[in-house]
């Protein structure tokens, strides 16, 4: 064979292999059956499930509606969807004592919870791309602060959704094999961990108001208005908020959520909070209902009674067509107006609760 033969079929081949792995490493990333077995039992039975899938407390809207306008955003829009400079991290280690009530933002809605002596890890993605595929899909702006393997002994590792930039397969791969934690998810969610060989005794699955305690806190499974699904299925599992009660202290985080009233009977029943972990990025006017806009991450904000605001799901992956740094700029300036406490630490920054700093715009500067 000639070498242009031989290059030939050696590109075929390696082309070949990497389909072949492709093959396979998507179906895993998708994960389970949710509808499966004792799981699919309690699926079917939830106050949440109805005519074959979870549902939202009110109407609402999961796909993206005015394609017109999409395409002009995301063509024409102008946005600066990408920081000029790097983003400012910290990358201190994890300190050796979680008493107190401290929280750590690692970027998009990673963050670590420590609070009386516990600690829990909310929606970790360490991964470069929140994707199926490590080839394709939205990429980080920023490393992650810190290596999982640096992080401390965890209590709990919580999940909001199985979205891909919430429930990241390889991040979750990497946990198993560094902590001891257990997996507290929404009902369903379940499945993917185990298609990724999580022990089923180190998942929990709550369906909304359900509970467990875990290093002395309390984790309440709380409602949300979003959707979920990681291939073309849609709301076979269920999302969530969540709330953490200690002892003395309380913690809630809205994870992926249009506004919406449950809010205020969250704080009626859980309130009220030391702080709260607040989505406030990848909104836009084709997908109101599922993502707040920043003003109405402040209005939740105010509606579960939360102390500390601290402004998440923005800064580490392009999810919309907004500047990347807009989320935080409209929260500011709505946290002002309204006379809230607002707290917006760099990736990696360790977070007093009860002494936040001053709001420094690190983000100004690398805009």
């Amino acid at each position: 064979m000639s070498k242009r033969g031989w290059g030939i079929a050696a590109g075929a081949a390696v082309a070949g292999g990497a389909l072949a792995w492709l093959a396979r490493e998507i179906p895993r990333a998708m994960g389970g059956d949710a509808l499966a077995g004792e799981r699919g039992r309690r699926v079917r039975h939830s106050p949440q499930w109805r005519d074959g899938q979870f549902r939202n407390t009110i109407p609402t809207l999961s796909m993206p509606s005015n394609g017109a306008k999409l395409l002009h955003d995301a063509v024409l829009g102008g946005q600066r969807r990408h920081p000029s400079q790097p983003v400012p991290l910290v990358r201190a280690d994890p300190a050796a004592d979680a008493a107190g009530l401290h929280i750590t933002w690692y970027g998009h809605a990673s963050s670590l919870v420590e609070i009386e002596g516990a600690r829990i890890l909310l929606d970790p993605i360490w991964s470069e791309r929140c994707s199926p595929t490590q080839h394709v899909g939205p990429k980080r702006l920023h490393e992650p602060p810190v290596s999982l393997a640096s992080l401390p002994p965890l209590d709990a590792v919580v999940i909001s959704h199985d979205h891909y930039d919430h429930l990241d397969m390889s991040t979750i791969e990497a946990l198993v094999r560094l902590q001891d934690a257990p997996f507290v998810v929404p009902l369903g969610v379940g499945a993917h961990l185990e298609a990724w060989d999580v022990p089923a005794e180190r998942i929990i699955e709550l369906d909304w108001n359900d509970e467990v305690t875990l290093g002395g806190v309390r984790l309440i499974c709380s409602a949300a208005r979003h959707f979920s699904g990681r291939g073309l299925k849609r709301d076979g599992t269920l999302w969530a908020s969540w709330v953490l009660r200690s002892a003395n202290r309380r913690v809630f985080y809205t994870g992926d959520s249009g506004y919406f009233d449950g809010y205020a009977e969250i704080g009626r029943r859980h309130g009220p909070f030391d702080a709260a972990l607040v989505q406030v990025g990848a909104y836009g006017d084709a997908w109101p209902h599922i993502h707040m806009f920043p003003e109405e991450g402040v209005a939740a904000h105010l509606d579960v009674q939360g102390g500390v605001m601290i402004p998440v799901h923005w800064a580490t992956f392009n999810l919309a067509f907004h500047a990347w740094s807009e989320p935080v700029e409209r929260v500011w300036a709505e946290a002002k107006a309204r006379d809230v406490r607002l707290a917006v630490p760099r990736p990696g920054q360790r977070l007093d609760v009860d002494a936040p700093p001053p709001v420094d715009p690190w983000w100004q500067d690398v805009a």
